[in-house]
């Protein structure tokens, strides 16, 4: 039986225009935007289901992050947001003959490889779609689509509810996933104590210094 393949994109914002919302420094967002990075790139390599990683962004320090866990570059030196940074990874993978992709942000810093074992025990079909909001429920912070381009991505615009209903008129076989440390996203100083106020989970060090 052919396997299947399986890869994962993450698309990456500039780090200085990134996470205005923390209120840091240009210098403190840099820090915790390469911290949260490395921690879903740790991750998703960890995890024996994904084949190959895509970062798309148009920050070197990003792509340097990304060779230590053997990451595909993809250049977006546009930078149109989100939406189009997925769009460049769809067409390189469907020219590679992959099968399926989870889009993953940059900022779900405690997600464990055992989670997309998790997301993937979902998977039932060969036209699939699951979808895993944020904790908020105001966006989308993981979105598995098989094939590649099942549909396009909808970023940006209260995503969640559009990617479950975009997916639903393309295949019955679509869910909505509640996975708990993949919901756990970090856009504001309130999200960094959330997760040590009300979750056993550990935080890597790097970002600790941010509290």
């Amino acid at each position: 039986m052919p396997k299947f393949r399986t890869a994962a994109i993450v698309p990456v914002k500039t780090f200085s225009k990134a996470k205005t919302r923390l209120n840091l420094s240009c210098e403190k967002t840099e820090d915790i935007c390469k911290a949260m990075l490395n921690d879903v790139l740790h991750a998703i390599s960890q995890s024996k289901l994904i084949e190959k990683i895509a970062i798309v962004s148009k920050d070197e320090s990003a792509f340097k992050i990304g060779k230590k866990f053997g990451t595909i570059e993809i250049h977006d030196e546009k930078e149109l947001g989100v939406n189009n940074a997925v769009y460049l990874a769809d067409r390189y993978f469907l020219a590679e003959d992959f099968d399926s992709t989870i889009v993953f942000p940059q900022d779900i810093p405690l997600i464990r490889s055992e989670d997309i074992q998790a997301l993937f025990d979902f998977h039932i079909t060969p036209r699939s779609a699951l979808v895993v909001p944020s904790r908020k429920f105001d966006g989308t912070n993981a979105l598995f689509r098989t094939p590649v381009n099942l549909m396009e991505t909808h970023y940006d615009e209260d995503s969640y509810k559009i990617h479950l209903t975009t997916a639903q008129n393309k295949t019955a076989s679509t869910a909505l996933v509640l996975i708990r440390r993949m919901m756990l996203d970090i856009d504001e100083p309130e999200d960094l104590h959330y997760i040590l106020k009300n979750t056993n989970y550990s935080i890597s060090d790097a970002l600790k210094n941010f509290l």
